[in-house]
């Protein structure tokens, strides 16, 4: 069974006009699997259309879905533009779809991957490419981890083309503990090298994630203090304002720690302390984080903090086992509050606490590198500096520093050196994190992707507390949806890791 469903809209030659467009203008092919599903609709399709209007795709691009879902031309556009912006203009989004079709095809039938591959070979033959060997393929699973490996196998055994480059993207999770990513990564290595796989964790696509590196290195002040001797402790934070949302049966398969700490969060740590690599090349920047991965102690319960939601205050939204997908029983966390310590030379003695939590009270993902108190102070203790680096919603750098109020008074205040990005550079779109890393495949550039051993190190320093938690059946505490967490977080954070609050009054506001 296999059916095909594609527009006979053309488009004229796009430009490159930008220095990051793909690599050498190579015709390229890309395969979305799992077409018809929510995350190629919400991330994938979106992502592609933005390189599009950005002139970033090869001139010569075809994108072919693939999936099981009986859809015809017009219900596969009709999904792939639901989520292209209300500012996508008609005839954009008219190129754009000239440039896809949809393939009907199962995920464990081979014949159905030979019509997929004949395909492929018709659009390339359209395109003049067929059989040059300086062509790619890229092979994108927005799958469910269930068929990576039957969909990656048939992708190997039959669309796989030896005479062009070939790259597939894997989306998280990889595996569910130790044991099972190395499974999962054994049976992907049998099958490509590890120099075709990009395993995508979109916050390393994210602006301000990219952004560490640069100012790091770029500035000499910023170096000369990130160490334990100005360092006095680290936190990563991830907040969501939503719960589950009906997709309560899912995440209890997870839990918060599995669906955003071991990865997104740990990932961001480990370009936030990594020492210098030797360039940038993806290599590079790769060892240097596996390095930091390397030098974490596994997570210890007692510096562990686990939380449930239940409903909110005034009863307005529902708590986590109020979710009919959701077992009565279940002790699932949806907030975890960490504390790691890297035991290293640059490190040693810094708490690095990393904590994630739905239905709270904002959206917001930072970072938090409080400095020590100053020594021998000739002012009052009241606070501590802080450099703030926040990843969403509002991009953002501050410093917390401690200045006179001014007039006569002699009085302390907090304030800060404020760089907001929306304020500095108006006008700037900042790209989706799905967008920037597409095009980093499509470039070959491995340095935003997530290699073996930086995950296997992850699991390590992850899976036994998990096994302790599930074995355990260690009780969340609970916290009303739409409030900052658990009660004692704050204190956890203060005990654990030393982190003091301000003696003095602030509230940051981004600029408007």
């Amino acid at each position: 069974m296999s059916s095909v469903s594609s527009s006979s809209a053309t488009t004229g030659p796009l430009t490159c006009g930008l220095s990051r467009a793909a690599e050498e203008d190579l015709p390229t092919t890309i395969f979305v699997f799992g077409a018809s599903g929510d995350l190629a609709k919400k991330k994938t399709f979106p992502a592609l259309f933005h390189l599009f209007q950005h002139k970033l795709l090869p001139k010569r691009t075809r994108i072919i879905g693939y999936a099981r879902s009986n859809l015809s031309r017009e219900d596969f556009f009709e999904r792939v533009k639901s989520h292209l912006g209300a500012d996508a203009g008609s005839d954009d989004i008219a190129a754009f779809l000239g440039l896809c079709l949809y393939v009907r095809g199962r995920y464990d039938v081979p014949d159905d991957y030979v019509a997929l591959r004949k395909v492929a070979e018709g659009q390339e033959s359209a395109l003049g490419a067929e059989g040059a060997s300086r062509r790619v393929r890229v092979y994108y699973m927005a799958l469910p981890p269930s068929v990576f490996v039957d969909v990656a196998t048939q992708i190997r055994h039959t669309v796989y083309d030896d005479a062009c480059t070939n790259r597939i993207v894997i989306e998280k999770p990889f595996g569910h503990d130790l044991e099972s990513s190395r499974q999962l990564s054994k049976d992907i290595s049998a099958l490509f090298a590890e120099n075709e796989v990009f395993r995508i964790d979109h916050y390393l696509g994210k602006e301000m994630v990219k952004n560490i590196p640069t100012l790091r290195f770029a500035n000499v002040f910023y170096e000369a203090v990130w160490n334990r001797n100005y360092i006095a402790n680290v936190q990563i934070t991830f907040k969501e304002p939503f719960g589950t949302e009906g997709r309560g049966g899912y995440f209890d398969e997870f839990g918060i720690i599995r669906d955003v700490v071991q990865n997104h969060l740990l990932q961001v740590l480990s370009i936030v302390a990594m020492n210098q690599p030797r360039s940038l090349g993806a290599e590079d920047v790769r060892d240097r984080k596996t390095e930091v991965l390397r030098s974490i102690l596994p997570i210890q319960l007692e510096d562990t903090l686990l939380g449930q939601y239940v409903a909110s205050a005034d009863g307005s939204k529902p708590g986590y086992k109020d979710d009919d997908t959701v077992p009565k029983d279940s002790t699932t966390a949806t907030f975890a509050q960490c504390v790691l310590h890297i035991d290293n030379d640059r490190w040693c003695g810094v708490p690095w606490v990393i904590k994630a939590g739905k239905a709270l009270d904002e959206a917001k993902m930072l970072i938090r590198i409080q400095f020590r108190d100053m020594p021998n102070a000739l002012f009052p203790s009241l606070a501590r500096n802080e450099l703030v680096i926040q990843v969403s919603p509002k991009e953002s750098v501050y410093i917390k520093t401690i200045v006179k109020e001014p007039g006569l008074s002699t009085n302390l205040a907090m304030s800060e050196l404020d760089l907001t990005y929306k304020t500095r550079y108006q006008g700037v779109n900042i790209p989706d994190a799905y967008a920037t890393l597409i095009l980093d495949v499509l470039n070959g550039d491995h340095s935003n992707f997530v290699r073996s051993d930086e995950l296997d190190e992850a699991w390590r320093i992850f899976t036994p507390l998990l096994h302790q938690i599930e074995a355990e059946k260690t009780a969340p505490l609970p916290y009303a949806y739409g409030s900052r967490g658990p009660e004692g977080a704050d204190e956890f954070a203060r005990k654990r890791a030393g982190y003091k609050r301000t003696g003095l009054e602030y509230h940051w506001q981004a600029p408007v």
